[in-house]
């Protein structure tokens, strides 16, 4: 396929970097037959028009099957990886090293329709019934690692999980981390002792001098994030049973954003 049919769909240049990153095939048994560049423009798609899977556009492979796919690599942790590996070659990209010595921790409250599952809360500061995105980003806005948590959770315990997280998958991830940048929500000394006892990283806290708007130095790296996924009008809501399908769908997102500024 030359040309793409939807703006959404990948080049053949974005194709050729997100390719070897498809889980292949198992061996023997009946050969896979789905198109898979196919599979992922159609789970593109659904992220950026915000569809159901029963109203994605017939000329892909059936809903059924995108959402097959889309599910399995979610639970094999394909999308994070994914997303692991764009980002370290958008960072070479721009002259920097592959891990960050500065990680930048924020959250972000979004409604749902109605509830749904068992994570699900009231956040009484944002007056939102729903759902918490926490966010560790680079210095460039590139995710690292987000958790969906009650709208009522507490940012300090999910910033933490995010981190004894990725030590635990790859600990070479954080071996340069010294910085970690946050706002008010996350002031407090067990915070930072916690920090520093799991990686050895200091906190900065970047807080407002007054009630009015201001753009807060270093802060809006990650304001921009979350910027960028309201792009994806499948993340203006979070629309998913399951707290991990919403995750899986920040991470296709972001890889997706990251596969375009790579051949840009």
């Amino acid at each position: 396929m030359s040309q793409a049919s939807y703006p959404s769909d990948l080049t053949d240049a974005e194709w050729a970097l997100l390719e070897p990153l498809i889980p292949a095939p198992k061996s023997g048994g009946h050969p896979r037959t789905t198109d898979m560049r196919q599979v992922c423009n159609g789970i593109f798609y659904l992220l950026k028009t915000g569809c159901q899977w029963a109203y994605l556009p017939k000329d892909f492979p059936p809903s059924s099957t995108v959402y097959y796919y889309y599910r399995k690599w979610q639970r094999q942790g394909v999308w994070e990886n994914i997303n692991h590996a764009l980002r370290t070659r958008c960072r070479q990209a721009v002259g920097k090293t592959p891990e960050p010595s500065v990680l930048i921790a924020d959250s972000q409250s979004v409604k749902n329709d109605r509830k749904k599952g068992d994570v699900y809360g009231f956040d009484g500061g944002k007056q939102v019934k729903g759902r918490r995105r926490n966010l560790l980003v680079d210095s460039l806005g590139l995710l690292y690692k987000v958790m969906v948590s009650e709208g009522n959770s507490s940012e300090r315990t999910f910033a933490l999980a995010a981190v004894m997280e990725l030590r635990e998958q790859q600990q070479q991830m954080l071996k340069r981390l010294r910085l970690m940048w946050v706002d008010a929500g996350y002031r407090g000394g067990r915070f930072a002792l916690s920090l520093w006892l799991m990686v050895q990283a200091k906190v900065e806290v970047i807080s407002r001098n007054s009630k009015e708007f201001m753009v807060l130095p270093k802060r809006w790296i990650v304001e921009r994030t979350f910027g960028w996924l309201n792009y994806y009008r499948r993340l203006s809501k979070d629309y998913e049973q399951l707290s991990e399908v919403s995750e899986a769908g920040i991470y296709a997102s972001m890889s997706r954003l990251m596969l375009r500024r790579l051949v840009s």
